[in-house]
């Protein structure tokens, strides 16, 4: 069986924002938000950028979809590094990629009907005619669950979950190749947390897709996802394909948040054991030389807080920053 081609391709990807300290005339500091990143995504599939509050998974996506600003790497859609754009070249391929925000009550403008939302991505591209882009508008309303009549509706005239559908529609609407889900499901509740993952399941399949998905949650990664990036502190510490990474991680990070995962598996239930990680993680504007784990993991060594490990390849495809792995 051939492995499908890579359609997003980062490299060495990092994002810093200027911090100052003690007042206006302080010397500049850098926060790495993202550092050195590199991962790819296949054609068709599904890889799941994890970790905690603060990691860089986020700030990851937004820089490969030009909403911050990258300070080094590259970022290959198909042929295109996205991070070289500008001006018109940048306009023309972002309708290559599209973006299905967090939050549904905050992402819809609310001044604007439901129908006009998700036609004004069409709109701004200007590259079609005016019935076909109505079209366009009354397929996607069926495609994601949505009646026709509900298009002449102002967005608090919905539900959080059809206010997602809608930004699902939306997204889809210039026919996108990638589509950048981040933390789509986790203002919902629980029951349509699972419609909005069937509903993005589904739509894959039938458009094509290649998703992108941001979580801090791995019960729903388990669910969505091909492949996994375990982020922390900025840096990817553990890349590997779903079912190896979820049966046997290798990262003492990765075990941990794995530990934590609720399951209805008496004998999985049986067999876990709950690992707590202790204290906080350390000032990301003063990083400490080696491992950015290290001062919290309970397997941490004197070479650990001494070098940096990098990301080498333990087995074909499964990726791990550990020095004792």
């Amino acid at each position: 069986m051939m492995t499908p081609d890579p359609l997003l391709r980062v490299q060495n990807l990092s994002v810093r924002f200027a911090v100052r300290r003690g007042g206006f005339m302080a010397a500049k500091s850098w926060l790495y938000a993202v550092d050195d990143v590199s991962f790819s995504v296949r054609r068709g599939e599904t890889l799941a950028i994890v970790g905690e509050s603060g990691s860089g998974k986020t700030t990851t996506a937004l820089a490969v979809a030009r909403l911050v600003a990258a300070s080094a790497g590259s970022a290959h859609l198909g042929d295109t590094d996205l991070l070289a754009l500008e001006g018109e070249a940048l306009r023309q391929a972002r309708a290559r990629l599209q973006f299905i925000f967090q939050d549904p009550y905050s992402s819809l403008n609310p001044r604007l009907r439901a129908g006009a939302i998700v036609r004004e991505p069409l709109d701004s591209q200007d590259n079609t005619a005016a019935g076909d882009r109505q079209g366009t508008v009354d397929r996607l309303f069926q495609a994601v669950g949505l009646r026709p009549e509900q298009q002449a509706l102002f967005p608090h005239q919905f539900s959080g979950g059809q206010r997602q559908r809608i930004g699902i529609a939306r997204a889809l609407a210039t026919q996108p190749e990638l589509v950048i889900c981040d933390e789509p499901v986790s203002a919902l509740d629980v029951a349509v947390q699972a419609q909005i993952l069937n509903l993005l399941r589904r739509l894959q399949g039938e458009f094509g897709l290649t998703y992108l998905f941001i979580s801090h949650d791995l019960g729903v990664v388990q669910h969505m996802c091909d492949s996994v990036a375990v982020m922390y502190m900025g840096r990817i510490v553990e890349h590997a394909d779903r079912l190896p990474l979820f049966n046997t991680p290798r990262h003492p990070y990765t075990v941990a948040l794995l530990s934590a995962v609720p399951s209805v598996d008496k004998a999985r239930r049986a067999r876990a054991q709950r690992v707590l990680i202790p204290g906080d993680p350390p000032d990301p504007v003063n990083l400490p030389p080696g491992c950015r784990f290290a001062n919290r993991c309970p397997l941490a060594e004197a070479r650990c807080s001494q070098s940096e490990p990098p990301l080498r390849e333990i087995a074909p495809g499964h990726k791990v920053a550990c020095h004792l792995v």
